[in-house]
C-alpha cells in the first residue's frame, strides 16, 4: 500500500505570546502533531479561544511557532527566510479569508483581484495567459462577464467566490480558509463550500479551514477538534 503525502505536516507545534517566565504568557497552541493528506478537505473546529485560528495562523506560515515544525509539501517552514517565506504564501498557499476587506482591493478590478498573486510574482498583467487564466477562473465560480467590475459592485457571497477563484490562481499546495462562510447567507455559504469542495474533487487540491459552523464543517472529509490548544 502506497502511502498518502501529506500536504501539510505539523508535529509537537506550540505558540506562545508574551515574555517568557511571565505570569501572562499564553499559550494558544501546545504541542499539536497532524497529517493532513494531499488531496483532501479538513475542517478545524473548537470553541472561541481553543486556537483554531492560531492553528491556522501558524500552519500557512502567517506566524511562526514557537516550538515544533510546520512543513507544507515537504518544505520545512522554519527553514524559510522571511523573503523564501513570503514566496511559498505566494506562490503555494491560496487564503480566504472571513473578512471581504481582507479578501479583495477595492481599487482593482475583479479580474485583477483574481491574478494579483501572478502579477506579484513577475507575471505581465495584460499577458494573454493570465487573462485567460483570470477568465477562466471567473467562469468557474460564476462570475463570466464580471472581470471589469470592481469589488464593490458584488455582494458579500460573490466576492468570496472571487477569493476562492483568487486562492487557486497558482495552482496552490494548499488553500487555507478563516471562517470563509461567517457572513454569508445560507444559500451563498453552500456556493462557497461547494467551490472548495470542486477544487479538492476535481483539481487534488488540499483544503484546510476554520469554522465555528458544524454545517460548513460536514463538508470536510475530516473534522479535527481543537480544545485549550490542542487536539482532540
Amino acid at each position: 500500500m502506497v502511502e498518502q503525502r501529506a500536504a501539510l505536516g505539523l508535529e509537537g507545534v506550540s505558540r506562545s505570546y508574551g515574555r517568557r517566565g511571565s505570569s501572562r504568557r499564553t499559550t494558544a497552541l501546545d504541542g499539536v502533531s497532524c497529517a493532513v493528506p494531499a488531496g483532501s478537505f479538513t475542517a478545524v473546529v473548537g470553541p472561541s479561544g481553543s486556537g483554531k485560528s492560531t492553528f491556522l495562523q501558524v500552519a500557512a506560515g502567517l506566524d511562526r511557532p514557537t516550538s515544533g515544525t510546520v512543513r507544507i509539501a515537504g518544505t520545512d517552514l522554519g527553514s524559510l527566510s522571511e523573503a523564501a517565506l513570503t514566496r511559498l504564501r505566494r506562490d503555494r498557499v491560496g487564503f480566504v479569508f472571513q473578512s471581504h476587506a481582507l479578501n479583495l482591493v477595492p481599487s482593482l478590478s475583479i479580474e485583477e483581484n483574481v491574478v494579483l498573486p501572478l502579477v506579484l510574482g513577475g507575471a505581465d498583467p495584460g499577458g494573454p495567459d493570465v487573462l485567460a487564466r483570470g477568465r477562466e477562473l471567473l467562469a468557474r465560480v460564476g462570475l463570466a462577464g464580471r472581470g471589469g467590475d470592481g469589488p464593490s459592485t458584488l455582494s458579500g457571497g460573490q466576492q468570496q467566490r472571487v477569493a476562492v477563484a483568487r486562492a487557486l490562481v497558482t495552482e496552490p499546495e494548499v488553500i487555507f480558509a478563516d471562517e470563509p462562510t461567517a457572513s454569508l447567507d445560507p444559500e451563498s455559504a453552500a456556493l462557497v463550500l461547494a467551490l472548495l469542495r470542486d477544487a479538492v474533487r476535481i483539481e487534488g487540491r488540499t483544503v484546510v479551514m476554520v469554522t465555528h459552523d458544524p454545517v460548513a464543517a460536514s463538508w470536510a472529509d475530516t473534522v479535527l477538534t481543537m480544545d485549550g490548544g490542542r487536539l482532540r
